[in-house]
């Protein structure tokens, strides 16, 4: 673990030795201690373990199966270790665990796509704030997982807008970011994410929390 206290600690791991070996250079390169790498989910919940890091990087799919090692893993360190963040970077969108995992808390959680990671300062702020304790997912995921909810009363009551702005909102997008990306005014913005915490039943007491929450409560109606 790092002697500093305010450098962060991360955990990468992934099978493929060329991605874990970038991943690891690529942060330490930004000012990020990787304490560890390792290639399958049971290594990693021994790093875990033993290092106790801010946050891990994971791949979906690990050895022996290459199924769903690394989300089960990811469920496991989130149960067991609830102050390590967990940032899911993968080729695939595994619904039913994706779902539980984005279910286990507040924050501190985060699902993007590898070949939709373009651009470096983004993914560096992404996981910064997921081990900060906020969220970061891949527009394509909230789609899918949205997708499968559509059925549930507050999902069907959301606007087409409204679902694109949710989207945005899981991304971790500002309101100025989500108005630029939707082409819309700040204003507009506003008032549609009024409307979502209002057809969510999200009170003002709900705090800052509100945004994840959002995001959050769509996919525990799945979970139900």
């Amino acid at each position: 673990m790092s002697t500093d206290p305010t450098m962060l600690t991360v955990v990468v791991a992934d099978d493929s030795v060329l991605l874990r070996e970038g991943l690891v250079r690529l942060l330490a390169e930004n000012g990020i201690d990787v304490v560890d790498a390792v290639g399958d989910a049971g290594w990693l919940l021994d790093s875990v373990a033993r290092h106790r890091p801010d946050l891990c990087v994971v791949d979906v799919r690990m050895p022996p199966s290459f199924t769903d090692e690394g989300l089960r893993a990811g469920l496991a360190i989130r149960a067991t270790w609830p102050e390590t963040a967990v940032l899911v970077l993968s080729q695939y969108v595994e619904e039913h665990y994706a779902t539980e995992l984005l279910g286990t808390g507040a924050g501190g959680v985060g699902y993007l796509l590898k070949d939709r990671v373009a651009d470096v300062a983004d993914f560096l702020a992404s996981l910064r704030r997921v081990a900060g304790g906020g969220t970061a997912l891949d527009a394509e995921v909230v789609s899918q997982l949205l997708a499968r909810t559509r059925h549930t009363d507050p999902l069907a009551n959301l606007t087409p807008r409204e679902g694109n702005v949710l989207a945005a909102m899981a991304q971790g997008r500002s309101n100025g970011g989500i108005a630029a990306d939707l082409a819309i005014g700040e204003g507009a913005v506003e008032k549609h994410i009024s409307n979502i915490f209002a057809k969510l039943d999200l009170h003002p007491d709900a705090g800052e929390h509100r945004r994840v929450l959002a995001v959050l409560r769509f996919l525990g109606e799945r979970r139900g």
